[in-house]
């Protein structure tokens, strides 16, 4: 068991080396515990992360794509923006630990994670994915759900993001401009996870990344009209009324208890 387990600490080791190796001196990082330079390579990866595809993605469809997918008067503007990135910023290095604490889990035996997709085969890897996913969502839903639902919670968690509730407060970097806390309630769904079901440790990795180029899609108010997804024109809604489109990749569990409501629909209505 601690020789597989190895295989665990060898690939965080390994992305330590390819992430802070690039940005930092080793005389900086080298003589940190194993754990700290875990919570240093996703400090900066989120960084990284956040700022890069913020950018790109503001640039696209606030300059190279203007008027075509936003009107000029629902732009927001550089004020908001830079409010987000501030809230966001204050809120990663908090944010990151979640991730940290997962890999020392992870690396300790206590989860159900398996390093080589070969040790389960291809059919079950898909499986278990799958099942990982279903939880997640389902997870997700119901924290984001009470975090509206518990007065308290929603005055000093998540009212923080929600005052980004119109169109044109709301932008690619909304998506992780959090309370701390609240942040790391809604992606604690993913560390649960483990515990249930065998979970491939790099697909774990990358899911959790994949979380932030996520949140920034579905706060650009452009709804990509993908069926099952629970994109931004559903995601604009939720902060809109407050009381719908909880969801986070998909609509099902807004439609399974009752809390959706479709952009498309909305929009009818309005002509």
């Amino acid at each position: 068991m601690e020789d597989y387990l190895k295989l665990f600490v060898e690939e965080t080791s390994f992305y330590n080396r390819v992430v802070l190796g690039t940005f930092l001196p080793e005389s900086w990082w080298g003589p940190l515990p194993h754990m700290l330079q875990g919570w240093l390579r996703n400090y900066i990866g989120g960084i990284l992360l956040y700022f890069i595809s913020g950018f790109l993605w503001c640039f696209y469809i606030y300059h190279l794509k203007r008027n075509v997918y936003i009107p000029k008067d629902a732009i927001p503007s550089n004020k908001a923006m830079l409010l987000q990135i501030s809230v966001a910023m204050k809120a990663m290095p908090w944010y990151c630990a979640l991730p940290t604490l997962s890999e020392y889990m992870i690396e300790n035996g206590w989860t159900k994670c398996f390093a080589r997709i070969s040790d389960v085969g291809w059919p079950s890897y898909v499986i278990y994915t799958a099942v990982y996913l279903v939880i997640v969502e389902f997870g997700i839903y119901w924290v984001h759900k009470l975090l509206h639902d518990i007065k308290p919670l929603y005055k000093y968690l998540h009212a923080t993001h929600h005052i980004y509730n119109k169109q044109n407060t709301l932008s690619p970097f909304a998506g992780l401009a959090f309370h701390p806390l609240d942040g790391i309630l809604q992606a604690v769904p993913h560390v649960i996870a483990l515990f249930l079901v065998p979970m491939h440790f790099t697909t774990h990795i990358a899911l959790i990344f994949l979380e932030g180029l996520w949140t920034a899609n579905i706060h650009d108010c452009i709804h990509g009209k993908v069926w099952p997804v629970m994109g931004a024109g559903y995601h604009t809604i939720h902060h809109t009324t407050y009381r719908h489109n909880y969801g986070h990749y998909t609509i099902w569990m807004d439609w399974m208890f009752g809390t959706l409501r479709d952009p498309v629909e909305e929009d009818a209505k309005k002509m």
